[in-house]
Order: C-alpha cells, then structure tokens, then sequence
C-alpha cells in the first residue's frame, strides 16, 4: 500500500513538476514499470539526444532503490552495452548510496548529471573510461556519432 502511494503521489509530482530535461511515465497496465526520456545536456556530446530508459520498481520500494537502465546504446564509461549503468544512488548500501529520502525524480536527475559529468574512475566500460581519460577528444567524438546513430529522433 505504501509503494503504491508513494509511487502515484511521485509520479504526480513528476509529470506536473518534471526536473528540466527528464520525462516518466507509467507504463498504462503495470504499476511498477515505468519509462523515463532524458535530454542530452547542453555543451555534452549527448546534446539534441533523447535517451529512452526503463524503470522496475521492486516490491519493496522505497526501501530498495529502483531497478534502471537505459534502452537507448549510450557511449559512457557509467554505462555498459546492456544499459546498467554504474551509481552510487542506484545501489543499497554499504556499496551504494540509495536512502528511502531519495525519489524516482532524484535518480533521473543524478542520471542526467552523470551523463554529463562521467566519473572514469568507477567505470563499467574499461575501454572507454581509459579513452574518457586519455584520448577526450576521441572519446567526445565517438559519444557524439553514438547520440546522432542512436538517440537522434
């Protein structure tokens, strides 16, 4: 009963309210599914992109963070080809930083800030983190030709 009020009550909040550049919504017969869209950030090379992502929120939300992953291939050290991506906020502690405080809007909101503020040191991509790091200019150039190949609409 307390997820199922909590989850309407934030979903209210996050279509009369959205944090700019972020859209959810339910999915019309699941209550616990859920679909995000976030904006690539100005200035990142995920500009003019638009990001589908999935959201299952487990029996025992809040207590547990929400399952999220993104639908659209992104170009990121955070996140890997099948979309998990790499938070503290998206994890129970004591690896994770997830606190029944936090909201579907926050985790989106970290997720958009994380897109543009990668954070090589904590990758799931090795390979990209290692470009992020030594060859930005590469890195930048390949996260671009993604976004166009694939979050383009």
């Amino acid at each position: 009963m307390q997820r199922a009020t909590r989850l309407k009550r934030e979903l209210s909040l996050l279509t009369t309210e959205p944090p700019p550049g972020i859209t959810c919504w339910q999915d019309e017969n699941q209550l616990d599914n859920l679909h995000a869209q976030i904006l690539g950030g100005a200035d990142t090379p995920y500009e003019k992109g638009i990001f589908d992502l999935e959201i299952v929120v487990p029996e025992r939300y809040p207590f547990e963070p929400p399952k999220i992953r993104f639908l659209t291939p992104i170009y990121h050290p955070n996140i890997d080809s099948a979309g998990r991506i790499c938070l503290d906020v998206l994890k129970l502690p004591p690896k994770g930083a997830w606190r029944p405080a936090l909201n579907i809007s926050t985790l989106l909101s970290s997720i958009q800030l994380l897109m543009a503020e990668p954070n090589p040191d904590d990758p799931l991509m090795a390979d990209i983190s290692s470009e992020y790091k030594y060859n930005k200019q590469l890195f930048l150039q390949n996260a671009k030709e993604w976004t166009e190949k694939y979050a383009s609409q």
